[in-house]
């Protein structure tokens, strides 16, 4: 068991060093401003996304709130 959880510690150390790599090698490279435009893009385009789902959660849960009494 206690050679799992090492495994697991092991490789997240791994993963991290990799991503930390990546973004260091992406930072540094002629595509940075291609790079975090794109990631500003991407944040906005969820934050949009995540605004329209909240209101959409918001009407139903109104709507189920306040039955109206079609029948």
């Amino acid at each position: 068991m206690k050679d799992n959880n090492n495994s697991k510690i092991i490789l997240a150390l791994l993963a991290g060093a990799a991503v930390g790599i990546a973004i260091g090698y992406f930072l540094n490279s002629d595509k940075k401003d291609e790079l975090l435009n794109d990631l500003k893009e991407g944040a906005s385009k969820f934050k949009d996304d995540l605004a329209e789902q909240f209101e959409k959660g918001k009407s139903i849960f109104e709507d189920l709130k306040n039955p109206t009494e079609e029948a």
